[in-house]
């Protein structure tokens, strides 16, 4: 199946598997994370005369097993910036309208949250993510720490650390994940280099704050 023939894959696996055959549909990543899981539930939701499976397809047993998002992968990466309150938001204006994903980036900007910028751009998609990036600057500093992370897993992985106000949408690519952090996010120079981690709150027990 070609690229943006998900729907096909869904409906093929589905039926197959109504067929009492043992099918694996398989995601990069995490299937239920932007992936085709949501897709696979939508077509058993429907009946089948309004656009779903048939009803031997509906009665198979789905098993959905856990992967590696590409947040997971890119903080694992990186060090610990998802140590606290973190969130996920797609770019893409292909099934969601652009006056939804602004509004859910101001929110996740007024709560201080480090955010997961998935489907950055496209080929015709440029615009968005320098939006959001002069969107986040109204509310968190402008040395911010920023991972661009690309090809994750991949041979050709590359992984790139900059400051918020400094962050160019010509560095990033539909395989590339935005990771932005919160405004305590802090990239910490180690002798293997720099690593990038949000903090829990512990300092204050460290310190003694919380006695």
């Amino acid at each position: 199946f070609a690229l943006g023939q998900e729907e096909a894959r869904c409906r093929h696996a589905l039926e197959r598997a109504g067929e009492g055959r043992r099918v694996a549909l398989i995601s990069s990543g995490d299937a239920g994370i932007y992936a085709m899981g949501a897709l696979v539930f939508e077509l058993l939701d429907r009946a089948p005369d309004q656009g779903g499976v048939s009803d031997a397809a509906r009665r198979a047993q789905v098993i959905s097993a856990p992967g590696i998002s590409a947040l997971q992968a890119a903080a694992a990466r990186a060090g610990a910036p998802l140590g606290h309150d973190f969130c996920a938001i797609s770019l893409s204006d292909l099934l969601t309208p652009r006056a939804d994903i602004i509004r859910r980036i101001r929110a996740a900007a007024e709560g201080d949250f480090v955010i997961a910028f998935y489907n950055p751009v496209s080929r015709k998609r440029r615009t968005l993510l320098a939006t959001a990036r002069d969107m986040l600057l109204d509310h968190r500093p402008p040395d911010t720490p920023v991972l661009l992370a690309s090809n994750l897993g991949r041979p050709q992985e590359n992984l790139r650390y900059r400051r918020l106000d400094a962050l160019d949408v010509e560095e990033v690519d539909m395989l590339t994940v935005v990771l932005v952090g919160s405004s305590n996010s802090r990239l910490a120079q180690l002798g293997e280099g720099p690593r990038m981690y949000t903090p829990r709150g512990y300092a204050r027990r460290i310190d003694g704050d919380l006695a």
